[in-house]
């Protein structure tokens, strides 16, 4: 049953842009040894809360799906010294999509934030995969999801050939967009090729979901900053003294001590650059 859900949306968007904003301000992150305060979820099981939800599933899959939201938001926000575990995320997520199988909110952004890389997210892309997995199984020609996939496979797992595949897969859906198809190609004749990026981010940068074009215009806002970092190292290897360069956001790069290189600051929005700072497993 299709339900209006602009309040939980509109939380959504707010938690993404909190991701994409809030960072420490250290050089260098160092996890403490445990998490303050336990976590706790009293029901874990699925099944066991769908059948505590009788006729309400529908309500109960809104309120997981806002817990989710408020514990992606509240991990997020813990003071530096803390760690930041986000253990009940994808336990929440689970449940909201049990309960309410059709909700594809739930999936769409869960898997975004499941795969954010620490500390700004688990940096679970495992977990996302298998939530568009949940999602596919119960939505089976809904090529968003597997659209998605792609995006998980080719950005934090760079996985080219797995993203390709899940792009044509998407492409050959009834409602798919045509540069799914041309998009596939590029990412397995070119993957890990920062053009390759840039062509499937410039798409996307044109989709219909305003969250999806703002997720895309960070990407290549990302993209900008490292052609700016290598354009900085290359002027210091031919001898010259380049002064340290603002990322796009305006915010200055780092300058690591040790190497002498730059890369993007932790208050920058556009921290972690893909590869910097990965979940540890």
């Amino acid at each position: 049953m299709m339900r209006a859900r602009a309040v939980p949306a509109t939380c959504a968007i707010v938690c993404l842009v909190a991701a994409v904003a809030l960072h420490a301000n250290t050089e260098r992150w160092s996890p403490p040894a445990a998490a303050d305060q336990p976590e706790l979820l009293y029901v874990r099981s699925p099944a066991v809360a769908a059948r505590l939800a009788l006729g309400y599933r529908g309500l109960g899959a809104d309120l997981y799906w806002i817990r989710a939201l408020q514990h992606f938001g509240q991990e997020r926000l813990l003071p530096e010294g803390h760690l930041r575990t986000y253990a009940l995320l994808y336990p929440l997520l689970d449940l909201a999509t049990t309960l309410d199988p059709h909700f594809s909110i739930a999936y769409r952004f869960g898997a975004i934030f499941l795969g954010e890389p620490y500390p700004g997210g688990p940096g679970r892309p495992d977990l996302a995969i298998a939530l568009l997995n949940k999602g596919l199984a119960a939505q089976p020609d809904k090529w968003q999801f597997m659209q998605d996939l792609g995006f998980v496979y080719y950005w934090h797992l760079r996985d080219y050939r797995a993203a390709a595949a899940a792009f044509e897969r998407a492409a050959g859906m009834t409602g798919a967009p045509s540069w799914l198809r041309p998009l596939a190609a590029v990412t397995l004749a070119e993957g890990g090729n920062r053009g390759a990026s840039r062509a499937l981010w410039t798409q996307l940068a044109q989709a219909d979901e305003p969250w999806l074009r703002d997720s895309a215009r960070l990407r290549l806002a990302q993209l900008d900053a490292m052609d700016i970092m290598d354009a900085w190292r290359r002027a210091k290897a031919a001898g010259q003294h380049p002064a340290v360069p603002l990322d796009p956001s305006g915010t200055p790069f780092t300058v690591d001590a040790a190497t002498g290189d730059i890369t993007v600051a932790r208050e920058s929005r556009l921290f972690p650059l893909p590869g910097q700072l990965q979940a540890p497993r």
